[in-house]
């Protein structure tokens, strides 16, 4: 393989701005300090605060490989920290994604802004599974993707103000379609909105309306929001 899969592409566009903004929140609720983690209890803990995790995989940093969690001989689908990720497997084989169904995945192709490739399946699997985020864990050698899903994180809310900035971000790492990534975001927040090639108009939550732009390539070009509450009985 020597790039992403288009299925892979498209489904981490869908989701990469809703991915970003969790992490944010999780940033936030989650001290990054010393940490500890048991993969048997399926607890992380840092500077004080333990979540519940499962494993994704990990990400060699020698090979440049993704290694699935169920692939791993060390753990195996049945542990109980790989288990509850196992409906990446059959998301990845019902759409046709082979970096969710490949045990170990070969990235040394990868020379985008991520830090590694390894960071983008976390991300795409992360956004499959929804919950409260990703954790990459740093050891000898590489780094292993812990999925946070515990109801004590809050979920991230709908904010129209860093919305540029997170599409910037999420564009960046999943260029494929941005007006897939603004509409899995605004679905994702229940925001009602129209799309055509080159606009995107949003109804916001409590009144107002948002309109983005994009030019001829797709590319996002601009956002306005409009914070207004509606005017009632006009």
């Amino acid at each position: 393989m020597s790039g992403f899969s288009p299925a892979f592409e498209r489904l981490g566009a869908a989701r990469a701005a809703v991915v970003l903004q969790q992490q944010e929140t999780l940033a936030e609720f989650l001290p990054r300090e010393d940490w500890s983690a048991d993969l048997t209890a399926r607890t992380y803990a840092s500077g004080g605060v333990a979540v519940r995790v499962s494993l994704l995989g990990s990400y060699a940093a020698r090979e440049r490989t993704w290694l699935w969690g169920w692939a791993n001989p060390q753990f195996g689908d049945a542990h109980p920290a790989v288990a509850p990720t196992l409906g990446i497997r059959a998301i990845g084989e019902r759409l046709g994604i082979p970096e969710f169904t490949t045990p170990e995945v070969d990235l040394s192709w990868y020379e985008g802004p991520a830090g590694h490739g390894g960071e983008l399946i976390a991300m795409a699997a992360g956004g499959v599974l929804g919950g409260a985020g990703y954790i990459g864990a740093g050891y000898d050698g590489g780094s292993a993707y812990l999925h946070v899903d515990d109801p004590q994180v809050p979920a991230a809310r709908w904010d129209p103000v860093p919305l540029p900035r997170l599409l910037a971000n999420a564009a960046s790492l999943f260029p494929h379609e941005p007006r897939l990534t603004l509409a899995g975001l605004l679905s994702h927040h229940r925001v009602p909105y129209r799309q055509t090639d080159t606009l995107t108009e949003a109804a916001l939550p409590g009144g107002g309306t948002a309109r983005a732009s994009f030019d001829g390539l797709g590319r996002f070009v601009d956002w306005h929001a409009e914070l207004t509450p509606a005017v009632l009985g006009g």
